[in-house]
């Protein structure tokens, strides 16, 4: 519905503006306005335009679009990065929710896909699918004309986690003893480069997807720097940076021969395989690879470096994603 608003100008001259509000369950889908000296002007536009917006986009019901039509769309435009990301994102594309039309997506239809996935999952895991979900739609309607109220995603986080269906992610405190990796040592003794992969994660800091795309090119030995590319950031793409190599991680790479432009030319896959198969063997419940990164992170600020002395080492962004990594005790603190 038009409405007209009077107003003078500074001259003292009067002019109307009529203004053309559309609203989808209590959404504004559309709006325009145009400005005229005469009343009769502004009213005969209104309503000549009103009618010509019966018949357009604005009011047209929208042709049914499944979430996983909408799912697939985005990964083939935007090819997001990051394995786990990429795999809830398949698997959401076979679960019921899926076949909904995005259009009708209520903050119901997410309470209840977030309720089933509790029967199977963590609370933590379960907060990914939604924003995922999330993520998707608000990217998606920037190319596509969505009919849907982002406000849904509110709605819904509001009441899972008031009823602890949804949570941040645990921060992991698990850190390898001296005995797990004396046995890991001795369990790879005929893979010595499972060795150096794992004791270079303890001195380097550095991520196993980090690890196997260093390239011998890129390291400067004068200072003992290297440059990291790819740099793991949710905000940037294609991050360059150069980091600090620890003395015990640079004689591990002076120990690598030169096969190739990689360092360690290694399938960070398999070699996750082959960590998760020895601490089965071992009976070693809930060490992960990427446990080394948070010993080598505690052992950096135990050996007295500042935080902006580990962050060369790291490249954490801030004091905040740095803490996570983290695991000192209050009784290992000397005053």
């Amino acid at each position: 519905m038009a409405t007209i608003t009077k107003r003078a100008r500074a001259d003292g001259s009067l002019v109307y503006k009529a203004e053309i509000v559309i609203k989808k369950d209590s959404v504004v889908v559309h709006r325009e306005s145009k400005t005229f000296d005469r009343q009769k002007l502004a009213r005969d536009w209104a309503m000549r335009r009103e009618v010509e917006l019966q018949t357009a986009s604005v009011y047209a019901k929208k042709d049914y679009l499944p979430l996983r039509d909408l799912i697939s769309h985005y990964i083939k435009e935007f090819q997001p990065e990051g394995r786990t990301k990429n795999a809830d994102l398949a698997a959401l594309m076979k679960r019921d929710i899926a076949v909904i039309d995005v259009h009708k997506l209520t903050a119901k239809d997410l309470i209840r896909h977030i309720r089933l996935r509790n029967r199977e999952c963590q609370p933590q895991t379960a907060g990914n699918d939604l924003i995922w979900l999330n993520i998707v739609i608000k990217t998606m309607a920037g190319l596509i004309d969505l009919d849907i109220d982002p406000a849904i995603f509110d709605s819904a986080r509001r009441v899972l986690r008031s009823e602890g269906l949804i949570a941040h992610s645990a921060q992991r405190e698990r850190l390898p003893s001296k005995t797990e990796l004396w046995a890991l040592s001795r369990y790879f003794y005929d893979k010595p480069f499972m060795l150096h992969l794992i004791w270079f994660a303890i001195y380097s800091a550095r991520r196993l997807s980090e690890i196997t795309r260093l390239e011998w090119d890129d390291i400067r030995h004068d200072d003992r720097t290297c440059i990291i590319r790819d740099l793991k950031d949710p905000r940037k793409r294609n991050v360059v940076k150069r980091f600090k190599i620890p003395a015990g991680a640079h004689k591990i790479i002076l120990k690598q021969p030169r096969t190739s432009r990689f360092i360690f030319p290694y399938n960070p896959k398999t070699i996750g395989k082959y960590h998760t198969d020895a601490c089965k063997f071992l009976g070693i419940d809930g060490l992960h690879f990427h446990d080394y990164r948070h010993l080598a992170t505690t052992r950096l600020f135990e050996a007295g470096l500042s935080i902006v002395q580990v962050q060369q080492i790291t490249l954490h962004a801030n004091w905040t994603t740095l803490q996570r990594y983290v695991n000192l005790n209050p009784g290992d603190v000397d005053i």
